[in-house]
Order: C-alpha cells, then structure tokens, then sequence
C-alpha cells in the first residue's frame, strides 16, 4: 500500500517540466509565425489592390481627357486629337521619366469641360507620392498624408490615330520595392 502511495504523489521532474515548456514553447512560436506571415500577405494584398485601382485611375484620367478634347473642341475631333496629344507629349509623358496629373484645381460645375484643363507635370527623377485623406477616402495631391503610392504616365505614339498609355504605380513594403503596370492604346476614335 505504501508503494501505491509513493507511485500516486509523484511530482514532475524538473527535466520532465522542461520538456513540456520547450514543446508548448514552440508550438507559441509556429503559431506566432505563421500569424505574422499572414499579416504581412494580407497587408500586401491590400496594397496590391489599392496599386491596382490607382494605376487604372491613372489610364482613366488620361481617357477621360482624351474624350474631353476629341469632343468638344471647338474645331473638329482632329484638332481636339492632335491637342490631347501636344498635352501629353509637351508634358514630358513621353521622355523616360514620365509625367503625373493633379487635378486638385479641377471644377467640375464649369460647364467649359474641366478636364481640358488638368495639369500634367513632368516626374523629374522622380513622381511625387499621393496623399491619402482620412476624412474623405480619397486619393490626390491637394491634402492628406504620405500614402507611400507614386503614379507615373507614359506615352508612347504608336500611330497618327494611336497612343499606348502607361500608367505604372510604385510603392514600398517592408525592404522591398513593388510596382504594377496598367496600359492601353487610346485611338482617336472620331474622323
């Protein structure tokens, strides 16, 4: 009886509890890896997305001026054409530094079409980065903070009546640099 005693009272060893704090110890940090990885995938996913929405914006604005020149020039489509042309080319969209709009001074209840009016700046070395505003969701370069996001145009003249539009946005994520390419070749699509 007194044997059984013995056997029922026996503690943990010490080599026995650090064996079980080393497997429960590992086990916490496999699952903490695993947590991490997919808090950094999940955050790269958003900005991917985010990347993606920006780069089509850019594609849309260019069309949108586009279709604002050929329409409503006051001439004919062609001249509205060859202006949304001069635009881009004079704005440097071209070189190899491309060019970026801003379209903070842009009123749109002016009835003489807005977007003719758009500034195209070239990048320089580099395009400046797009401010994220808090209050309202928006993306632009009047107001907000660094959202970490630049956008560059590029043009490239394929024919008289053909340009291939590039629009590019580059962001940074942890050590590493990312970017995504949207492009379209925009016609003039009224003769």
């Amino acid at each position: 009886m007194s044997k059984f005693f013995k056997q029922k009272n026996r503690a943990f060893t010490l080599v026995e509890t650090l064996v079980a704090i080393s497997i429960f110890t590992m086990s916490i940090l496999g699952l903490l890896s695993i947590l991490s990885q997919g808090i950094t995938d999940t955050t790269y996913a958003k900005k991917k997305i985010i990347a993606a929405y920006l780069a089509q914006e850019g594609i849309e604005y260019i069309r949108n001026m586009r279709d604002t020149f050929v329409l409503y020039d006051p001439t004919d489509s062609q001249t509205g054409w060859n202006s949304f042309k001069s635009k881009l080319i004079n704005s440097a969209c071209q070189a190899g530094t491309g060019c970026y709009f801003d379209d903070r001074n842009l009123n749109y209840a002016n009835p003489s079409q807005p977007m003719a009016g758009i500034t195209v700046a070239p990048c320089g070395s580099s395009c400046p980065n797009i401010l994220y505003d808090n209050t309202t969701g928006k993306y632009s370069y009047a107001l907000g903070m660094d959202s970490g996001f630049a956008r560059k145009i590029q043009i490239s003249q394929i024919s008289a009546d053909e340009i291939k539009i590039s629009s590019t946005v580059y962001w940074m994520q942890g050590s590493g640099s990312y970017n995504m390419t949207f492009s379209e070749n925009l016609f003039n699509w009224i003769q």
